[in-house]
Order: C-alpha cells, then sequence, then structure tokens
C-alpha cells in the first residue's frame, strides 16, 4: 500500500503548531519564556534573550589553533557581540575593549569549543549539559518529535543554554512508532503494512522534515546495535530506497547521515550518494576508498560502541567487545586512506557524554592527538556546514572557546572536564 498521491506537505501551514509541542517536550519554551524581555532572568540568559553573543576577553594561556597546530603562547581572544575579533599574541591583538569581561587563563590552555557530531538532544536540560561538557556546536541524529529544531531556536535566542544545532528532525526508517504523531502529515503513513518503504512513503518523510526546518536527514541502511533483539548487520533498506531518500533530500538542499554498521550496508549507502556514515564498524576498504573519491565522511561514534561493552545486558556486552575492535581499526584504515572523520558520541536516553571522550577513543584508534583534536574541530565543523564558524578561534569565527587545565596534545583526556566553556561569549556558568 502507497500513501496518497497528495502533494507534499505546507511548509507554514502546521509548521508552528507542530514546533510549539516540540518546545513544549523539549522544554526550551520555558526557557525562553525566563529569558524573554521583561520576564526575570539570570545575568547570563538576559544577553542571549536577544540572539546577541556575549563580549568577553580571555587572557593569558596557551591558545592551540588545530588547523595549523600552532600554539601560542600568553595568548589573548577578543570575543565582541558573540564572534572573535583578535586572537593571537598579547603584543599583537592590539587594544583590549575596556569594560569587558575577563576570563583569565594563565597556566591553561584554550581551545575552540567542540563538535559532537552525532548527538540526540531531546530537552534543554541535555542541551545545557552538552555545553557543559565541551560541545558548543553539533549535529543531531534524529528525535522522535522535532525536539531538535526547537532546541536550534533555543540555541540562536539563548546561545549559552545549547550548542549551534543542525537538526535532523524525525528519523527515516521503517517503523515509525509513535513518531508517526509527531506531524499531521504523517498520519496517511499509519496505514502502511510494510511501514516506509515505497517510494512514496520515504519521499514524504523527507518532505515532511524539510517542511518542518531539518537541516539534514537522517536514515538507517541497517538494524540497532544497541537493542539485544535486532542484529545490527541485517539490511532494512536497499541501495534503491536509500537513494531515494538521498534524492529527495537533495531537492530540498540536504544531505543524509546514514546509521549503518555492514559492509554491504555501507557500501550501498556510500554509493547512494550519502553525507555521511556513522556507526560503520564493518565498513571495508572498497567502501572506504568510496568515501575518500567522494567525500563522504565517517562519524564512528566509537564511544557509543564502547558503551555498549559496559552494559549489564549480556548480548550487547559482547556486541561492544566484538565491535569496538573492528571499529577502531576501520577508524584507523580510514585516516590513512584521507577519509574526513568526524567525532560523535551518540549520547542519548538523557545521558550526554563528553565530546572530548570521543577524541581520546579516536586517538585510542592510531590517531595521532592533533589528528584526533581536529574531528571534534575543523573536520566536524566542515561536515556540519559551519568551517568558517566554528573549529578555529580566528577573526570572524564564533566566540566558542574551551578552556582546560594541561596541554591537550600530552593528555587528550583534560577535554572531558573543561574548565571553562565559552558559548558565543557567554561564560557559562557551572552545573
Amino acid at each position: 500500500m502507497c500513501v496518497d498521491n497528495s502533494p507534499p506537505p505546507p511548509g507554514r501551514l502546521t509548521r508552528r503548531g507542530v514546533l510549539a509541542g516540540a518546545a513544549a517536550l523539549a522544554g526550551t519554551s520555558a526557557v525562553l519564556a525566563r529569558a524573554a524581555p521583561g520576564a526575570s532572568a539570570t545575568p547570563a540568559a538576559s544577553p542571549g534573550s536577544s540572539g546577541r553573543g556575549g563580549d568577553l576577553v580571555v587572557e593569558g594561556g596557551r591558545l592551540l589553533d588545530p588547523l595549523t597546530g600552532e600554539v601560542t603562547e600568553d595568548a589573548v581572544v577578543v570575543i565582541v557581540g558573540g564572534v572573535v575579533r583578535a586572537a593571537g599574541p598579547r603584543g599583537q591583538v592590539g587594544r583590549v575593549p575596556g569594560g569587558v569581561p575577563v576570563l583569565r587563563a594563565h597556566g591553561q590552555w584554550i581551545l575552540p569549543g567542540l563538535v559532537d557530531a552525532h548527538i540526540h538532544l531531546n530537552t534543554a536540560a541535555e542541551a545545557r549539559d552538552a555545553v557543559l561538557k565541551g560541545a558548543t556546536s553539533a549535529r543531531s541524529g534524529s528525535t522522535n518529535f522535532y525536539q531538535d529544531v526547537a532546541v536550534r531556536e533555543l540555541a540562536r535566542q539563548a546561545p549559552e543554554r545549547a550548542p549551534r544545532l543542525r537538526a535532523a528532525g524525525i528519523f527515516v526508517t521503517p517503523d515509525l512508532g509513535d513518531t508517526i504523531l509527531a506531524d499531521p502529515d504523517l498520519a496517511p503513513l499509519a496505514r502502511l503494512r510494510e511501514g516506509v518503504r515505497s517510494t512514496e512513503a520515504l519521499r514524504r518523510v523527507v518532505e515532511v522534515n524539510l517542511a518542518r526546518g531539518a537541516d539534514t536527514i537522517k536514515t538507517r541502511v541497517n538494524e540497532r546495535a544497541g537493542l539485544p533483539e535486532q542484529d545490527p548487520l541485517v539490511q532494512v533498506y536497499d541501495h534503491e530506497q536509500l537513494s531515494t531518500i538521498v534524492a529527495a533530500a537533495r531537492r530540498g538542499g540536504k544531505g543524509v547521515l546514514c546509521h549503518s554498521y555492514s559492509e554491504k550496508g555501507c557500501h550501498d549507502a556510500v554509493t547512494a550518494g550519502i553525507r555521511s556514515l556513522e556507526h560503520g564498524a564493518f565498513v571495508g576498504e572498497r567502501t572506504l576508498r568510496e568515501m575518500r573519491r567522494r567525500g563522504t565522511y565517517f562519524t564512528p561514534t566509537l564511544t557509543a560502541i564502547a558503551g555498549l561493552a559496559e552494559s549489564s545486558d549480556p548480548v550487547l556486552a559482547e556486541r561492544g567487545r566484538t565491535y569496538l575492535p573492528v571499529l577502531e581499526r576501520a577508524v584507523l584504515a580510514a585516516h590513512e586512506l584521507g577519509v574526513p572523520l568526524a567525532a560523535g558520541t551518540d549520547s542519548s536516553g538523557g545521558t550526554v557524554d563528553p565530546i572530548g571522550r570521543e577524541v581520546e577513543l579516536m586517538h585510542a584508534a592510531g590517531l595521532p592527538a592533533l589528528d584526533a583534536i581536529r574531528t571534534a574541530t575543523t573536520g566536524a565543523a566542515k561536515l556540519l556546514g559551519f568551517g568558517s564558524t566554528a573549529g578555529r578561534l580566528a577573526r570572524g569565527f564564533a566566540g566558542d572557546v574551551l578552556v582546560v587545565d594541561g596541554d591537550p596534545l600530552a593528555d587528550l583526556g583534560v577535554l572531558s572536564h573543561p574548565a571553562r566553556v565559552v558559548r558565543a561569549g557567554f561564560s557559562v556558568p557551572a552545573a
């Protein structure tokens, strides 16, 4: 059975109501109400209510530029309106604005805020936790009811409360479950006995996502690793179905990230034209070479796979122990072949893992420390379309800063416990 032959959903008809519901589910509407003009607000939230960034000077630490690997001693970073106006040695920065708050970082290291290229943010609390743990930019791995679209709007209005976000909307998957209630325009799909598999159904879900403001499209080629009753090597969409999803996304000017595990699934997804391969534990050299040729990114989510090994469920624990070394070898092979890598934690279920941990695991897989840092700065920023915004502290880039208590090139563990996080010029208070 196919969906009715009706036109794509309107972009405005139900969007306001749908997004209002998403904001309520995410808890962002209450946050924005507290930060609205005329309402009582904390000092940090008040300037964020206008969407304008803050003014701040960070001075005295060692500044690392992930692009070049250059380390600047006694550095000064000047942020005005949430944007870096100057960054470099104290003697070359020039006049520092008067009356601007100063964050002293003497004896510490200064880096750009990190990028989590695969995270599930469903609430305002999770969004704030991600920032506190160092992720000042992120890409959603999908949500059930467009909460990520609401979190993205929260980040624009009150940047100190959420990472700069690329929203994926709802998952393009055979079984939508209760997500069928996320939007009235998905209702016709409830009659499909075999789920979202036909060309018309696949296009419909993509079209609804685009109409509701998704920045990217998330789909899958294999079943899930985190559910013991599923086999992650079983393929759920074939090359033709994946191509349909990619084509529908491209018509809206968007790319596709694809949950994957098996080599055949990975190859089908890559040759269908996806933008990034997620998880990809059993991706082979043939597919990696195709990824390099196409510029397809690899987001291995090592944190999530390592987490399976610690599960109390024996099936998941064994799966994690088996998959992790295979995935580590795939990451190193990808790096050596020149496949672009992006760090992502795949955090979900109310727990936010520090993106710094993913950087550590990239290093453990064989990447040099600087290259591992790049997967969560310049590399991931480019994947998300933030290449001129995030990933560096240079003039014109976002005023997102991580201050850490040690040399990250010698000990990547310091990235998981930042001493201070600055988001768009706002020094974010501890939880």
